[in-house]
């Protein structure tokens, strides 16, 4: 990128899948991580917390602390788990991984004393990323962390070739989810997984959007994808996003992918929805629980909530769109 530190010679390349939770990311990178070539991580944003000082379970099954996988990328990474400074780490994140910081993480440049913290924020997952792709001589490493704000600091990483998958779905079916009860089978506690109001969803709906729209003319490539295209031509927006991610395909690569269903093989994904845990055939079929669930009012709040961003999306009938701005999707979008 023509903002950042020039890179190294053999940058790992990195696809962040971002968006607001309850979007289909899971999904995503479940689908992508059956692709030859592709090592899917889970949410490496968490953990930190969750598995490093949780000892919560990895999508194999196993804890994190008994996982072969994730005890050989931090052999590799770190020398050891036990050397990552947490207290150094969290202070970091606190510092600069916030929404907040995002309006200074978008800019062209960082002074000096806050580029140092960025780059170092972002070499402990650079770390695990090179670790995991030469474990696995894998070309790409996917991280489903969602979060924009880590994807502005991953950006400014010498070592990192990102690119961004931004996922978009209907304000208004996120919104529902987010009201839902789901448990989080690796918690050892049963801990159920965060909830928000639809009108918070809506509103972080928002911000997490607009921010990745903004990433997209930082010179980062960025690729926006609909939940909904995914669930209705999985084969077809899983081959675009291959060529996207640079991974040269043959058809049978795809052959996991059938009529509304896919083969989902183990993984070792770190932290995130559930679903991470499933394997084998799973049906590939559209979640409109919403449309009939979710009141009246609740609906037009959050519409209203989230109307321009709704348009530009395509996701309102074409006499409520913003009138200004065209529907797109799967779009790669470069200043």
């Amino acid at each position: 990128m023509a903002d950042t530190a020039e890179r190294s010679e053999n940058p790992v390349k990195v696809v962040f899948i971002g968006g607001l939770g309850r979007s289909g990311t899971t999904l995503l990178e479940r689908l992508l991580g059956q692709l030859p070539g592709v090592v899917p991580l889970g949410e490496i944003t968490h953990l930190w917390e969750r598995d490093l000082v949780g000892n919560e379970m990895c999508a194999c099954g196993a804890t994190f602390s008994h996982c072969e996988f994730w005890q050989r990328i931090g052999q590799r990474a770190f020398g050891s788990w036990d050397e990552v400074d947490l207290e150094r780490l969290n202070a970091l994140k606190a510092t600069v991984d916030r929404t907040r910081h995002i309006p200074a993480l978008a800019s062209k440049k960082l002074a000096p004393a806050q580029h140092q913290l960025v780059t170092e924020y972002a070499e402990y997952f650079e770390k695990i990323y090179t670790a995991a792709a030469k474990d696995t001589r894998a070309n790409v490493v996917v991280d489903s962390s969602k979060h924009a704000s880590l994807a502005y600091c991953l950006r400014w990483s010498p070592k990192i070739d990102l690119r961004v998958l931004h996922v978009v779905r209907d304000s208004r079916g996120v919104a529902y989810s987010w009201t839902k009860q789901v448990r989080r089978p690796e918690s050892p506690t049963g801990d159920q997984m965060t909830r928000y109001s639809p009108a918070k969803a809506a509103l972080l709906w928002n911000a997490q959007n607009a921010a990745f729209s903004l990433l997209a003319r930082r010179g980062v490539p960025v690729r926006r994808v609909r939940y909904e295209r995914v669930i209705q031509r999985p084969r077809k927006v899983i081959a675009s996003l291959a060529r996207f991610c640079g991974l040269d395909l043959a058809d049978s690569d795809l052959n996991f992918l059938g009529d509304g269903w896919a083969d989902l093989g183990p993984s070792h994904s770190a932290a995130g929805n559930p679903m991470r845990f499933t394997v084998g055939r799973i049906p590939i079929r559209p979640d409109e629980a919403w449309t009939e669930d979710l009141p009246d009012g609740t609906r037009r709040m959050v519409s209203t909530l989230t109307r321009p961003l709704l348009g530009r999306y395509g996701y309102l009938a074409e006499d409520e769109a913003v009138a200004d701005e065209p529907a797109r999707e799967e779009v790669s979008a470069r200043d």
